[in-house]
């Protein structure tokens, strides 16, 4: 057994331990000081090796019997074990448990990959069998069985998930899909019009739907972060249910209903027994509630309003961006759809602090613009994660441009590295791109009159401001 952070922590409170507030909480990176090399979990680690951290509490006593086997300046129980044979001195029938206080599962902690492949290969003694070949062949497979002769509606955001969840649907059920890409007012600049573009190249039967005055409207004067996403998260199903209502009239191929579909209701979805959404395991873990908050809520995650009678079809929910990735080059989807940085399902509401507003968007565009262009354009563009601009329209600073006093709002620019979203760190850009995407959108973006860096990381921050 492995427990990781507060599993950790969890399991040496169970078994005898004590576990007690932090001096000080500990977010971000870390160097194991002191690491037992010869302990199977850290065969092959280096001495110093970079962790990251994320917990406010601390293990203070281990167990009876446990023993510490890696330490950093300030965490004394980075990791421990109880030994091959026993658990407070009684057999444990040859199993070892292990515990660390730092997360290998993530992009900065340099060996964690290594890490778990100790405790998953050479300990547990798993095969490594998973490939994105294996996942396409099993997944089209299972989505034939489960969908059958049904009809599926889906979802396009332009992103990678929905691309590759369409795809990957395509080659399954063939035109038994149909996609609607729905224009919310948010999307970047010209984006509705180039992600059409887009997919004509993937051969998917598109729909395109601009909705964007429904969105701006009930989106009006709100400002809260979570209610602007369950507002955008409802018209989604809102604009998606009038949308198979209308596409609902040609029949079915055969009678062939998949797995656990639903009866056809005609009226209420039509001949479509599916909706398919490209959530990924991250959004899942971010919108769970546990401790009575979510971090933030996905508008694809939680389920469906039972007036839609639709099943929910979501092949890639237990995978994570990276291996979204793989899957979509093994599907053959081209690069520059694959190589796409992330973008929140709610668009540019969640990027703009306040109410969201058409002329907000209309100036958080041209500064998203800029950025994302001069990153393509100083070849910075795939050595990152996620970037974009964010318009903190609730705050004004005075500036001064000519011989005028401006009272205007501010941007702060956003850019992180991480392979899967769940940790991120800063990416440090050039001092001179900096200075030159912000001299460009202080002069070309009118309304905007100082520029930041965001120089925080995932967690305590998130990569999104809401």
């Amino acid at each position: 057994m492995l427990g990781i952070c507060y599993g950790a922590q969890y399991m040496s409170h169970v078994l005898g331990g004590k576990v007690e507030p932090a001096p000080s909480r500990e977010y971000g990176r870390a160097n194991l000081t002191t690491i037992d090399l010869d302990n199977p979990l850290f065969r092959g680690f280096e001495k110093g090796s970079q962790v990251w951290m994320s917990h406010g509490d601390t293990i203070t006593a281990l167990p009876e019997g446990f023993q510490c086997i890696a330490s950093t300046d300030s965490v004394k129980y980075a990791a421990y074990w109880s030994g091959e044979e026993t658990v407070n001195g009684k057999s444990s029938n040859g199993k070892g448990i292990w515990g660390v206080q730092f997360h290998p599962e993530v992009f900065h902690s340099l060996q964690g990959t290594l890490l778990l492949k100790n405790f998953v290969v050479d300990i547990c003694g798993s095969r490594q069998d998973w490939s994105p070949a294996n996942f396409v062949e099993t997944t089209v497979a299972e989505l034939r069985e489960q969908i059958g002769s049904d009809r599926v509606i889906l979802g396009l955001s332009g992103g990678v998930d929905s691309s590759v969840c369409a795809v990957l649907l395509n080659r399954a059920i063939g035109d038994q899909l149909t996609c609607i890409f729905v224009n919310h007012g948010m999307l970047r600049k010209d984006e509705f019009q180039n992600v059409m573009k887009d997919y004509e190249c993937l051969g998917l039967n598109v729909v395109g739907v601009d909705a964007s005055q429904k969105f701006f409207a009930d989106l009006d004067g709100v400002t809260e972060p979570e209610a602007k996403r369950k507002i955008i998260g409802r018209d989604f199903i809102e604009v998606f249910n009038a949308e198979v209502k209308t596409l609902s009239n040609s029949p079915l191929k055969g009678e062939n209903p998949g797995k656990n579909s639903l009866p056809l209701r005609e009226g209420r979805g039509g001949s479509y027994r599916w909706l398919a959404q490209g959530t990924i395991y991250p959004d899942r873990i971010e919108s769970l509630n546990i401790t009575g908050k979510v971090i933030k809520s996905h508008h694809n995650v939680g389920g469906l309003p039972e007036e839609m009678h639709l099943q929910l079809c979501e092949p890639l929910k237990w995978l994570f961006k990276d291996e979204v990735r793989r899957v979509g080059r093994q599907l053959g989807i081209p690069e520059h759809l694959i190589g796409r940085h992330p973008f929140p399902g709610p668009g540019l509401a969640v990027r703009i602090l306040g109410a969201v507003t058409p002329e907000k968007v209309r100036i958080l565009q041209e500064a998203d613009d800029i950025f994302i262009q001069a990153l393509r354009d100083w070849g910075l563009y795939d050595q990152i994660w996620q970037a974009g601009a964010i318009l903190l329209s609730d705050v004004r600073s005075v500036g001064v441009m000519g011989d005028e006093r401006t009272y205007d709002n501010p941007i702060a620019l956003r850019a992180v590295t991480s392979t899967d979203a769940m940790t991120a760190d800063w990416a440090h850009l050039p001092y001179d791109f900096l200075a030159k995407v912000s001299n460009d959108i202080i002069n070309k973006v009118k309304g905007v009159n100082r520029v930041c860096y965001d120089i925080s990381s995932k967690p305590p921050s998130t990569i999104e401001w809401e």
